[in-house]
């Protein structure tokens, strides 16, 4: 088994508290993403894990065994690092092998093992080349290659793809998934890109300040935000947000803001009326906000002047202003709109979400 387990994780940089009091329990065979802004741990916590950093408090687990004081090099872990980290006077076969060359593996079990991480990855015909002789995306491949040949407990990914472009890093986004499946192999994977972390964790950590804030499948976290943090970093465009004042008329529990006065739907409104009259968080997806239709109702409409109309082919994004609130909505693409018109637009009741004002926690 090659679960990972952290406990009560902690870590102080002098008097800066980077990492507080993670736990968190990855399963065999699992591949959990950590997410979130610059500056919010989720590196700090790979790298104790790897034993790149010292724990201040806490334990790490890898398999059973308790790896706080363990080397890196005996934890049977491979790490896949940002920039590569390739020897450029090396040929790739040569990065490939280095690793298990120091732990003085045989040399037909090094050949043999490196022969299949290049067939894994298609990097077969690049083994004679030096690093400078290769693309962005065949360091990546060959950084990949390194680790595989391991044959590690744990694989861990440091922002492997920030450093290519658009194009190929969602390229490679999909032969990472297709590794992983046919590896099989437990894996830690950190990113900043919440696209990413969609569409390759099994689960999903979502990080701020050093604290974890939500961990789930991706679904979980985009349906069902713990909190307004994770609700704003999770989607793309992000959530909008407006502050309201929650009311309650005939039976009827509203959120109202300045040109903005939404029905709630049964399910959330039993859940608001413990914090009728006070201020709370309204949150809605730009993606379920559509043009007003005749079988939409009132009670879910609202009007809102175009200040920016962004042509994206598949969808329009429209930036409006409704009341003092910004709005994106995503719109039928055949639709013709302009700046500085005013629209009728409507919202999906069962799709609102509602945060606490103060605590900003999900109600």
């Amino acid at each position: 088994m090659a679960e990972v387990i952290v406990r009560k994780l902690n870590k102080m940089f002098d008097t800066n508290h980077v990492v507080k009091d993670v736990d968190l329990h990855i399963r065999d065979k699992e591949f959990v993403v950590f997410v979130g802004p610059s500056g919010c741990g989720k590196t700090t916590t790979l790298r104790m894990i790897a034993g790149l950093e010292a724990v201040t408090s806490g334990d790490i687990l890898i398999g059973n065994t308790v790896v706080n004081e363990v080397p890196p090099m005996d934890r049977d872990i491979a790490m896949v690092f940002q920039n590569y980290a390739l020897y450029p006077h090396m040929s790739v076969a040569s990065n490939m092998a280095f690793g298990l060359k120091m732990r003085k593996f045989e040399k037909p079990e090094i050949e043999k093992r490196i022969k299949r991480a290049a067939e894994i990855l298609g990097i077969g015909e690049l083994l004679q080349r030096k690093p400078r002789q290769l693309s962005g995306g065949q360091r990546q491949r060959v950084a990949l290659g390194r680790a595989i040949v391991r044959d590690p407990k744990v694989f861990l990914f440091d922002e492997p793809l920030s450093n290519l472009d658009a194009k190929l890093r969602v390229q490679m986004r999909v032969e990472l998934k297709k590794l992983h499946e046919r590896l099989a192999v437990t894996s830690i994977y950190v990113t900043h890109d919440q696209v990413e972390a969609m569409t390759l964790g099994d689960r999903v950590v979502v990080m701020k300040d050093g604290v974890v804030q939500q961990v789930g499948e991706p679904l979980q976290l985009y349906n069902s935000p713990a909190n307004r943090f994770v609700a704003g970093f999770i989607g793309s465009p992000a959530m909008n947000f407006a502050e309201v004042t929650l009311t309650d008329g005939n039976g009827l529990v509203t959120a109202e803001a300045p040109g903005l006065k939404i029905a709630l739907p049964a399910e959330l409104a039993g859940r608001a009326r413990a914090h009728l009259g006070r201020r709370a968080t309204l949150g809605i997806r730009p993606e379920d906000i559509h043009v007003a239709g005749p079988a939409d109702v009132a009670g879910h409409c609202f009007d809102a002047g175009i200040e920016v109309v962004e042509q994206l082919g598949s969808e329009i994004l429209l930036d409006t202003r409704v009341g003092s609130a910004l709005f994106v909505a995503s719109i039928d693409p055949a639709m013709r709109v302009r700046p500085h018109e005013k629209l009728r637009l409507a919202l999906k009741p069962e799709r609102l979400h509602l945060f606490d004002a103060e605590s900003e926690i999900a109600l």
